[in-house]
């Protein structure tokens, strides 16, 4: 027979080894959130083919965006948190509690609530940061009568410029729903930080709009017709015209031309119409379909996100690229961005392996082992470089 003695006390060794290895692996989450606020404040992520840093720790670590979101305020809290800090480290909380009290402690109330949090679940200490982070509701008014919604074009037809007048109970609504949607938007490259939230609350307002129109039935309602004369086409910074007002630059127009119908139509110096090109549809629904399966999010090296996904071709439609899974590549609104108007571009080999590359040329790698970029083995794709003809990808 078994002594029980022994195996209580074996079991009182395991314990006390997982305790040893938690106090350790609090130790390195305290270094590692350490090394991320220093990151963060040095824009590590900058040119890396990341929107910020939480889109970076994403794609280097596997790690989910809420998560490093959470972790990168966590990171910078901590360092006015002396006894938050030393409960990570000594193992006394774990890095799930740690994250969710650095939400509502400060430095004279971490003592207390370091106390009150050992004894707690991770779930109680979440709730009572939402708690504290809950902001007061405006009070509603009765305005339906002078509610409106205007826009009007700038003098140069380059901006257009919507205002809104809403009850406080409407206004919410849609203030809302932007905010929600501005968290989860991409944010561009020389747009980061606090400063640039208008900018990102612009973007989820045409996320919007374009959710609703991409499910119109009716294709002329959901069409973009751009104009140009035949001298803008031999500029590589040819100007085009949408019908019904607005001026594009002509990589804007390639961008869109990959996720929605586009029809150019190319005009003399005396206003004939001299060509009317193509009209580029999306990819029919059962292609989508298969797009999405197939390749299950962006397939930006790490990121992986499967919201606000587009149909990206990889040769562009003005240069014969067909709509057909070959030719087609899911990206992220943040990725598609990069490659039509920040010099990325993207290779398909044909064994199917994809390639991306920076402006300079060097292929792209994600992943914390060196070398992030190395040089490609052959020349970047054709379509890094800019092009003259101005509608269509």
């Amino acid at each position: 027979m078994r002594d029980p003695h022994r195996k209580t006390v074996l079991n009182d060794d395991v314990v006390r080894g997982m305790d040893a290895v938690h106090a350790r692996i609090g130790r390195a989450h305290l270094d590692l959130l350490r090394l991320i606020a220093v990151a963060d404040r040095r824009e590590q992520w900058h040119d890396a083919g990341a929107r910020d840093m939480a889109h970076w720790l994403w794609m280097r670590y596997g790690i989910s965006h809420w998560k490093a979101s959470r972790w990168i305020a966590a990171a910078h809290a901590l360092e006015s948190l002396p006894r938050v800090s030393a409960a990570l480290a000594s193992g006394e909380l774990g890095i799930d509690k740690v994250v969710e009290l650095t939400r509502l402690a400060t430095p004279e109330t971490e003592a207390r609530l370091v106390a009150w949090a050992v004894g707690v679940s991770c779930g109680a200490i979440r709730r009572k940061g939402d708690l504290a982070q809950r902001q007061p509701v405006d009070d509603a008014r009765d305005a339906d009568a002078e509610r409106r919604l205007t826009w009007t074009y700038s003098e140069d037809g380059r901006r257009i410029e919507i205002n809104a007048d809403l009850p406080a109970a409407q206004g919410a609504v849609v203030v809302r729903t932007i905010d929600r949607l501005a968290d989860d938007l991409p944010v561009m490259p020389g747009e980061e930080g606090d400063w640039s939230i208008d900018a990102r609350r612009a973007d989820a307002l045409v996320a919007l709009a374009s959710a609703r129109i991409a499910r119109d039935p009716d294709p002329d309602r959901a069409t973009i017709v751009l104009h140009a004369s035949v001298e803008s086409l031999s500029s590589s910074d040819a100007a085009c015209e949408l019908e019904g007002g607005g001026i594009v630059h002509a990589e804007v127009a390639r961008r869109l031309a990959c996720s929605g119908r586009v029809q150019t139509v190319v005009e003399d110096a005396a206003g004939r119409v001299v060509h009317v090109g193509r009209m580029l549809r999306e990819p029919p629904a059962w292609m989508m379909r298969q797009l999405r399966f197939r390749d299950s999010g962006c397939t930006f090296p790490g990121c992986g996100t499967k919201r606000f996904t587009h149909a990206h071709h990889i040769v562009w439609w003005e240069k014969g690229g067909t709509t057909d899974l070959h030719n087609l590549l899911l990206v992220c609104s943040f990725h598609h961005k990069l490659v039509h108007e920040y010099g990325w571009s993207v290779h398909r080999d044909p064994n199917g392996a994809v390639s991306w590359f920076g402006p300079e040329g060097t292929c792209y790698r994600a992943g914390p082992a060196p070398p992030r970029m190395e040089l490609p083995g052959r020349a970047p794709p054709t379509n890094a470089t800019r092009h003259t003809v101005s509608f269509t990808a």
